[in-house]
């Protein structure tokens, strides 16, 4: 059994600055890779475009990379169409330039290969960034359409929501997936409460990076921007207006029990099965709480349906609002 020493209890001091060192070379490393991608692209794209290359060209660039290079990975026939791709998608977009770099290749390809729209590709370059996802993480919100929830079914908040905690409507959703789950058609909340704390950090990723989770029973915490306490209340059912009075009851309790001085007044969030939004608009105008409302989905939706209404929400749109993320 190993001891723990005064000496070893200050080690993590020193795990921690190898860790942020090795990430920072791993950061340094893809900044220069995701650069030199760029730059071949741009060179293969003027070359074909000024007739002075056919594409059987870029094919014969890649057997001379492999001969003369050999052992080094990445410069495909294939790739380097995609590296001629990656540059004339983003060239002149300056506000994606300085995402590219802090992106994976791959994750890069999966955005650039998935995303239909200028402004969709914008969206999923931000929150990749922000929320650190993994490639797999990427693809299943692409794969969830989270561009196509968020400008289609914005966050339903209370106005002291708006008021006090501006930064919620970025940070929360109208509706989270919890597929990972594999709840049955009849669950019940204890059903629910008790999968979720088993996949917590599946639900912490679906939620977003700015929560962290304190305890079952127990409200969240934002960290970040708005450093507040967040409950959540499960509801497996449609969302009923006499939700919101016990919710309220629970955010007193807690802003006047566990709150800390620093902290801003505490948020809760109903999560339901379902809601009519009449009802939560209805049911949100006058409660003097900070309060969300929101659905869980267990099954992904409909891609293709949510494009179709994108679309039309696009065509109906002014030219000043086609901008807007």
């Amino acid at each position: 059994m190993s001891m723990k020493t005064p000496a070893a209890e200050s080690f993590g001091e020193i795990t921690k600055l190898i860790e942020a060192a090795r990430q920072k070379a791993f950061q340094a490393v893809n900044t220069v890779l995701i650069d030199l991608y760029w730059h071949v692209g741009k060179i293969i794209s003027h070359k074909v475009k000024s007739a002075e290359w056919g594409d059987g060209v870029v094919a014969q660039l890649a057997a001379h990379i492999a001969q003369t290079q050999p052992g080094l990975r990445g410069f495909t026939r294939r790739n380097l169409f995609r590296m001629r791709q990656f540059y004339e998608t983003y060239q002149g977009d300056e506000k994606v330039s300085a995402l590219l770099t802090q992106l994976s290749w791959t994750n890069n390809l999966i955005i650039l290969s998935q995303s239909k729209r200028q402004e969709e590709r914008e969206f999923y370059l931000r929150r990749a960034v922000q929320e650190k996802w993994s490639s797999r993480e990427l693809e299943r919100q692409i794969k969830a359409a989270l561009f196509e929830r968020i400008i289609l079914t914005p966050p339903k908040v209370s106005p002291l929501v708006t008021q006090t905690h501006p930064a919620a409507l970025s940070v929360f959703k109208d509706a989270y997936l919890v597929e990972f789950l594999g709840l049955s058609d009849g669950h019940a909340e204890s059903d629910l409460h008790q999968a979720l704390l088993k996949q917590l950090k599946d639900f912490l990723i679906e939620l977003g990076r700015d929560f962290c989770f304190v305890g079952s029973e127990y409200p969240l915490q934002v960290g970040g921007r708005e450093n507040c306490l967040v409950a959540i209340e499960l509801k497996v059912g449609r969302f009923e207006p006499e939700y919101l009075g016990k919710l309220a009851f629970y955010l007193e309790a807690l802003d006047r029990d566990i709150r800390k001085p620093h902290e801003h007044p505490a948020l809760g969030v109903l999560l339901c099965a379902s809601k009519d939004n009449e009802v939560v608009e209805y049911a949100l105008s006058r409660t003097l709480s900070p309060a969300l409302i929101a659905e869980y989905q267990t099954q992904l939706p409909d891609k293709k349906l949510l494009r179709e209404k994108l679309h039309e929400f696009y065509l109906q749109s002014t030219p000043e609002e086609k901008g807007e993320l």
